[in-house]
């Protein structure tokens, strides 16, 4: 998503919120935005003839909660503007809360049974949810609404099914590209005749040639630029790719003490050790987007501002198999039901969300993310956008974090051990013995 940027301060249990928000609403580099978030609360006007109705007592008012801020709180406003506007059944009024505040707020409103209609949720954050039975499954509602839920893609839906029943209705997804600077690669000799990178041998010991190829003949730039602030994205990119996971299959023990982590660590470090990347930069993705570095891996909501100026010179591909496949991290928004809704709201909701997927989906696509419906993205309109073949290609490869209630607090573990290894309070083999230790006081508790 798009919203207020972060620093670059080591991360801290106190930080949970921020980092389950990683991927999509608070940075524009780990997964959320580039432009700061609305402050407070701030109400979209609804359109004058679904006002009209609701003054005429024929609508059903309901309210939409989310944090998307900046220009992807313009989209929104244009989803929601779109579906009022279309129809005289139901009229949405948003809500838009801080991204720092929201799960808070939320996770209050669920439980006291009091607050929005529909809200905006990330698919790492429904499973205490989904357990405390406080947001319904949507097959029935999408069902009564003519809303057919096979248009979205079989991977999003399955990352929100829960006991064979879809308690979400994702709507989009949102991961990783690999950004490159076709000047800087022109200059190291790495720019092939189509604009693409030459990237050589894809192996750790290859991509590390190309680096120092780089570094070499473009010696006043950082080669990788390396999200180090939030380090468990790049982290988990690449040990997704090897082939790692953080738990294990019935997410009862952590499964991240091994030689693939161990491994991606150490090409990390090396990465580091030998200047391709910046330890102590505290805004990486500012130095790739002003042209101080010439690879990126940054988050498809980055796509405005490095794919829309031209004079930046920028192309994007999926990330490189560098550990062995393409698998890599990945989140979504949902649209979530709270369970005290009324009937008559639910369904109200229903109509709505199936509009933000069908219609609206086509705008949200314009922010940068993926969306969920397979229609939209095969639209003339959505493959138009630059380069959104090539992210279309990188969705097929996502992993979403795993189907647990205690994933918040495992990722800021996973967080701050991260930060203590590649700044060396810690070896590599030690973090990882720790955070294994850590993750399974979390699972037992």
């Amino acid at each position: 998503m798009k919203m207020k940027k972060k620093s670059a301060t080591l991360l801290t249990t106190g930080m949970a919120l921020t980092l389950a928000l990683a991927g999509c609403g608070n940075g524009n580099n780990n997964g959320a935005a580039s432009s700061a978030p609305a402050s407070g609360s701030a109400s979209a006007p609804a359109s004058s003839q679904a006002a009209s109705a609701g003054n005429g007592g024929s609508a059903v008012e309901i309210t939409f909660w989310n944090m998307f801020g900046g220009g992807e709180g313009d989209f929104v406003d244009q989803i929601i503007k779109g579906f009022n506007d279309s129809q005289k059944e139901v009229v949405v009024k948003q809500l838009r809360l801080e991204s720092n505040e929201y799960y808070a707020k939320l996770g209050t409103a669920l439980s006291s049974g009091k607050g929005p209609d529909v809200a905006v949720a990330h698919v790492d954050r429904i499973s205490p949810f989904v357990k405390a039975k406080q947001i319904v499954p949507v097959d029935e509602l999408a069902s009564k609404v003519g809303f057919d839920l096979s248009q979205i893609t079989s991977s999003n839906l399955q990352s929100v099914t829960y006991e064979g029943k879809p308690y979400a209705v994702p709507l989009d997804t949102h991961f990783h590209m690999f950004y490159y600077n076709k000047d800087l690669l022109k200059k190291a000799d790495l720019l092939n005749e189509d604009g693409t990178p030459k990237l050589g041998e894809m192996t750790p010991e290859g991509f590390e040639k190309t680096l120092a190829q780089i570094q070499s003949k473009v010696p006043d730039i950082q080669a990788l630029a390396v999200n180090t602030p939030y380090f468990q994205e790049p982290f988990l990119n690449l040990y997704y790719e090897a082939g790692g996971d953080i738990l294990n299959a019935d997410m009862t023990k952590a499964a991240i003490n091994n030689d693939k982590a161990l491994s991606v660590l150490k090409f990390y470090m090396d990465v580091y050790k030998n200047k391709y990347a910046d330890l102590n930069d505290k805004n990486p993705w500012d130095s790739f987007s002003n042209g101080k570095a010439a690879f990126w891996f940054g988050g498809v909501w980055e796509a405005g501002v490095l794919l829309g100026d031209a004079s930046k010179n920028i192309g994007a591909m999926p990330l490189p198999p560098i550990f062995g496949s393409q698998t890599h991290w990945a989140s979504s928004h949902l649209l979530i039901v709270p369970s005290y809704v009324s009937a008559e709201k639910q369904e109200a909701s229903a109509k709505f969300m199936k509009y933000f997927s069908e219609v609206g989906g086509s705008t949200w696509g314009k922010a940068g993310h993926v969306p969920a419906n397979a229609n939209v993205t095969a639209s003339d309109e959505y493959k138009s956008l630059p380069y959104r073949d090539q992210f279309i290609e990188a969705q097929k490869t996502v992993k979403f974090a795993p189907q647990t209630d205690k994933y918040t607090t495992i990722v800021t573990t996973i967080s701050e051990s991260l930060q203590n290894i590649i700044f060396g309070s810690e070896s590599p083999e030690d973090g990882l013995k720790d955070l294994e230790k850590q993750i399974n006081e979390v699972l037992d508790n």
